[in-house]
């Protein structure tokens, strides 16, 4: 049997302004923008190549309590360079050499960019070995 991770809430305070955070920043794709009811909002978006989405909307948890959520990319390097062209803040390629941060690429992975959304959610991109 599959356990496959689908869809990941992110709790915001403005829906609009994380649309357009993940799709315009982040190039994240809109796959729904749906209001089943008055007090309801569901915008579901899914990163290029992923087969997990995430859903952004007000929920019980409090905007910005999403934190470590890890997106792997094949080019630590290029993934950071695109998010900086998209105006995203975040920090640079760094690594963790035992005794803390460092900066620059480390091993296999062991290469981390940080950023946040505009509500104070925290993503990390991580890079994967090269396969083989």
């Amino acid at each position: 049997m599959d356990w496959k991770i689908e869809l990941i809430p992110v709790p915001v305070s403005d829906v609009d302004r994380a649309k357009r955070f993940y799709n315009e920043q982040l190039g994240f794709a809109v796959d729904l923008d749906d209001r089943p009811n008055e007090a309801m909002r569901i915008v579901q978006l899914t990163p290029p190549g992923s087969a997990c989405s995430i859903m952004v909307g007000t929920a019980e948890s409090k905007p910005g309590s999403l934190q470590g959520v890890q997106i792997v990319v094949a080019d630590i390097e290029a993934a950071r360079a695109e998010l900086v062209a998209r105006g995203v803040d975040c920090t640079p390629v760094r690594h963790f050499d035992g005794r803390g941060w460092a900066d620059g690429k480390g091993g296999p992975w062991n290469s981390f960019v940080s950023f946040s959304d505009p509500d104070g959610n925290g993503w990390v991109l991580q890079e994967r070995p090269a396969r083989e």
